[in-house]
């Protein structure tokens, strides 16, 4: 066989497996979360009671995946006030928002931490160990815009 027919091949069987990773990492898996699923409902810990309470919001907007427990990610709004969710709600000390694939535009994980960095969101505890080593966070502002996601806890690592 000819080497450029050779070499023609391996390239376009790499060009094949690059796209199929490629669709399978950024499509493939996610699913649109129906805005009356259970896990569009927006819970965030009570300080009282240590149980996740269910808040008001609205537009939910989320995508999750079975193949990971961490493609979880949520866009919505909520009348609660940052004062009042301080005061009611467990805050989360180190959130990390992962980034979302591209297509789904309303949770840019860059803005999300720079913004909860400089202390323009706040973020809550939503479930602890929603998964084994899982949290789910929530981070909320002041104008009631609100992202979730999921993050390994301190209990991933043991």
């Amino acid at each position: 066989m000819n080497g450029k027919a050779v070499a023609g091949i391996l390239v376009a069987s790499a060009l094949i497996a690059g796209a199929a990773v490629w669709y399978l990492q950024v499509h493939a898996f996610y699913q649109p979360i129906a805005a009356t699923a259970p896990a569009a409902a927006v819970r965030l810990t009570a300080l009282a009671t240590g149980q996740p309470e269910q808040i008001l919001s609205q537009g939910f907007d989320g995508i999750d995946a079975a193949s990971s427990p961490l493609r979880y990610r949520g866009c919505f709004t909520t009348p609660l006030s940052l004062a009042t969710a301080t005061e009611t709600y467990v805050l989360y000390d180190t959130p990390t928002p992962l980034n979302a694939p591209g297509w789904f535009d309303c949770f840019d994980a860059a803005r999300i931490g720079a913004d909860l960095e400089a202390g323009r969101a706040l973020a809550f505890l939503s479930e602890a160990e929603i998964r084994p080593g899982v949290d789910r966070v929530v981070a909320i502002y002041a104008d009631g815009r609100g992202y979730a996601w999921h993050q390994l806890n301190a209990n991933a690592e043991k």
